[in-house]
C-alpha cells in the first residue's frame, strides 16, 4: 500500500495504518497518544505460539479476535476465544479484563486481536462473552442500511465506562448516518462520549486482492475543539473523534467496509444517547417505506457458539 501522509489540524485525528504503531501492537491508540481523555485501542498481532502480558491500569478492556483465535489468562481465570476467520466471517466471543490487573493474551495458531479500552472507576469481575450472545442489529434502510454487532453496547454487557460495537456496511451504502454527535452532557437526550473509528475494508469479490477504501466525514458541533475531518481510510486506519457530527461512513462500491466502535466519557450513566445533525434527521422518516439492504445481515450470531 503507497504511504498516505497528512499535515495540517486534521491529521492528527485521521491514523493512517501503521502510523500509530508502538512496540508489538500495530495500533496503540491510548489518552496519552491520541489526547483523548477516556478510550484506548491497540491491535495485538501474534504469530503461531505468540502470547503478550499487559497491564491493564487505570483501564477496563475487552479482547476482541479480529482473526483466529486466543486464550485469555486474567485475574485467575482463563477464556478461551474461539475468535473467527476474519471480522467480515462472523461473529465473534471476547473477554473483558478488569482494571488494576494483568492480562496474558496466547494464541496456538496466531491472529490479529484488537484490545478495547477505557479509564474507568469501578473494578468489575473478568468475564467470558459468547459470540451467540451478541446481538446483530439491522439499522437504517435502503443505501443507508448497516448491521451492528452489539457485543459491549450500553445494556447488552455490563463495564464500567467502555461501549464497543462492530459496524458493517455493504459496498456502496452510507453508515454513521444520519451525522450525530455525542460530546455534550443532556441527561435523558445526550451523552457525552469521545469515539474511536477502527476500519477493515474488504477487497472486491471479483478480486479479492484488490485494496478497497471508504470515507469518514466529522464535522464541528459547536462543542469541544471543533474536530473537522474528512478521511480517505482502508484497512488498518483509525479517525479519533473527541467531539463533532460524525457521519457519514461510506463504503466504496464492491467493498464492504467493518469498523469498530469504542467509545467512553466521563458520565456515571454508562448510555449512548445522540442527537441527530438537524439538517439530515429527516432521512430516518424515509426508512419507515424502505426495506433494509437484502445483503445484510452479513452473518448473524451462532445459535450455539464452540468452546
Amino acid at each position: 500500500m503507497t504511504p498516505r501522509t497528512q499535515s495540517g489540524p486534521r491529521a492528527r485525528h485521521h491514523l493512517p495504518a501503521g502510523s500509530a504503531a508502538s512496540g508489538p501492537y500495530t495500533l496503540d491508540i491510548t489518552p496519552e497518544r491520541a489526547r483523548l481523555d477516556w478510550s484506548s485501542l491497540r491491535v495485538l498481532p501474534l504469530a503461531p505460539g505468540g502470547r503478550h502480558t499487559f497491564r491493564t491500569g487505570d483501564s477496563e478492556w475487552i479482547v476482541l479476535p479480529l482473526s483466529g483465535g486466543c486464550s485469555v489468562a486474567v485475574a485467575g481465570e482463563t477464556f478461551e476465544l474461539t475468535g473467527r476467520a476474519d471480522v467480515f466471517a462472523g461473529v465473534s466471543d471476547f473477554a473483558y479484563a478488569p482494571r488494576d490487573a494483568e492480562v496474558t493474551v496466547a494464541s496456538r495458531d496466531g491472529g490479529r486481536f484488537a484490545l478495547a479500552g477505557a479509564r474507568c472507576t469501578r473494578r468489575l469481575p473478568a468475564r467470558y462473552g459468547a459470540a451467540r450472545d451478541v446481538s446483530v442489529e439491522l439499522r437504517g434502510a435502503g443505501s443507508c442500511s448497516r448491521q451492528v454487532n452489539n457485543f459491549a453496547a450500553a445494556g447488552a454487557f455490563e463495564a464500567d465506562r467502555l461501549i464497543a460495537v462492530e459496524v458493517l456496511t455493504p459496498g456502496g451504502n452510507w453508515s454513521s448516518y444520519p451525522p450525530h454527535k455525542h460530546d455534550e452532557a443532556r441527561p435523558g437526550e445526550e451523552s457525552e462520549l469521545e469515539e474511536i473509528y477502527y476500519y477493515e475494508i474488504a477487497g472486491a469479490e471479483a478480486n479479492p486482492a484488490a485494496e478497497g477504501l471508504g470515507y469518514q466525514r466529522v464535522t464541528p458541533s459547536g462543542q469541544g475543539a471543533g474536530t473537522d475531518v474528512l478521511a480517505e481510510v482502508r484497512t488498518g486506519d483509525v479517525v479519533l473523534i473527541p467531539d463533532g457530527w460524525h457521519g457519514p461512513s461510506i463504503a466504496a462500491p464492491g467493498h464492504d467496509m467493518y469498523y469498530l466502535n469504542v467509545m467512553a466519557g466521563p458520565g456515571e450513566d454508562r448510555a449512548w444517547l445522540i442527537t441527530d445533525h438537524p439538517d439530515h434527521a429527516w432521512i430516518r422518516a424515509r426508512w419507515e417505506a424502505e426495506s433494509p439492504d437484502a445483503r445484510l445481515p452479513l452473518y448473524d450470531s451462532p445459535p450455539e457458539a464452540p468452546r
